[in-house]
């Protein structure tokens, strides 16, 4: 594991222990918060596609999804998708 990697490890950790924090008038839950602030995490200047790639891959493997805003993140429960509706062939007949 290269530094690099080791950099977006422990920012995966920290948003990953955000879920749980209250905050926004919420006890727990998905949040937002902005590029700059997942930039300052991951000490870096400009998060490139592989480094987002990255930080979603160690999010998933945390059991969170990380979805690109382009301004902003939002940061929600992989398990929030379980429950979802399931589109198959006859509903796109």
């Amino acid at each position: 594991m290269s530094l690099d990697s080791k950099t977006l490890t422990l920012a995966a950790d920290q948003l990953a222990v955000l879920y749980s924090k209250a905050f926004g008038g919420k006890e727990n839950g998905r949040y937002r918060i902005s590029a700059k602030l997942v930039r300052d995490l991951a000490g870096r200047r400009r998060l490139y596609e592989d480094d987002i790639r990255e930080l979603s891959r160690a999010m998933l493997e945390r059991g969170f999804v990380l979805i690109d805003m382009d301004s902003f993140f939002v940061v929600m429960s992989a398990n929030t998708f379980v429950n979802y509706r399931r589109a198959n062939e006859e509903c796109l007949e």
